[in-house]
């Protein structure tokens, strides 16, 4: 035990306040010499091969490595990928069913959401004013990345002008795991607002698969119809399953 206020570097824990208590405790920013050389490892084989070198418990322990500094996060790594399923679910789940995993707090689920914001602005800022035909497959990417794995419905509408360049990105509603409201008169209110020329809806299914049903076609047509009162466009309506789309135009649905 040290005198009253005098340090002493050996009465600091070995884990964050993110971390189970330890049984024993080390020097602070002291690894183990396997763990050290395991994190020079990853981070050398990133470096020299990138992400497609590596496996999705191995992604995953890099970003760890920033939250929890001073333990081994490779279990933790693989108890995420066994609980969501993949690196992007992992990324994608929200910070409550997160949080109820042993070992993870604050730090990680920010250091998550980090990531998950970094990797949604980067793809709709190859999309953002921008002619859509011509970047379809890119618009595609964002659409994945944004609500592929989303566990409740979200309902996006893509307002473009008249080069079909879009000039706009807005969630119109956010519902349960099976239904999101979505108001017609609203969304051709937002387009007018806007002087948009055409619309493209997007919504996501959380169960993954993106067939649609008949109140999602009975909806695109409501809305279609308010669009059409007002000479707006509706160019498609994309339903995001959790690895395949469904396009309303291409199945003839529109």
């Amino acid at each position: 035990m040290g005198k009253p206020g005098h340090f002493n570097e050996q009465m600091l824990p070995l884990f964050g306040d993110d971390d189970e208590a330890p049984a024993t405790s080390v020097p602070q920013g002291r690894l183990p010499s396997y763990i050290k050389d395991h994190r020079a490892r990853l981070r050398a084989r990133f470096m020299s091969g990138g992400a497609d070198a590596m496996p999705d418990y191995e992604l995953l322990e890099l970003i760890l490595f920033r939250s929890i500094p001073r333990k081994d996060v490779k279990p933790l790594a693989r108890a995420l990928l066994d609980q969501f399923g993949d690196f992007n679910r992992v990324i994608s789940a929200s910070p409550e069913r997160l949080s109820k995993m042993s070992g993870i707090g604050d730090a990680v689920i920010c250091d998550l959401k980090v990531i998950q914001s970094a990797a949604q602005r980067m793809s709709r800022a190859r999309i953002m004013q921008r002619q859509v035909i011509s970047s379809w497959d890119a618009l595609l990417d964002y659409c994945h990345t944004t609500m592929a794995h989303r566990e409740t419905e979200q309902f996006r509408v893509l307002f473009l002008d008249r080069k079909n360049v879009l000039i706009a990105d807005e969630e119109q509603a956010e519902g349960t795991v099976d239904h999101v409201p979505v108001y017609p008169r609203e969304v051709a209110k937002r387009a007018l607002e806007l002087n948009a020329s055409a619309i493209i809806l997007v919504h996501n299914h959380p169960s993954g698969d993106p067939t649609p049903s008949q109140s999602d076609i009975a909806m695109t047509r409501k809305i279609e119809m308010a669009l059409e009162a007002l000479s707006i466009t509706l160019h498609d309506h994309l339903i995001i399953g959790a690895s395949a789309e469904l396009s309303f135009r291409s199945d003839g649905l529109l």
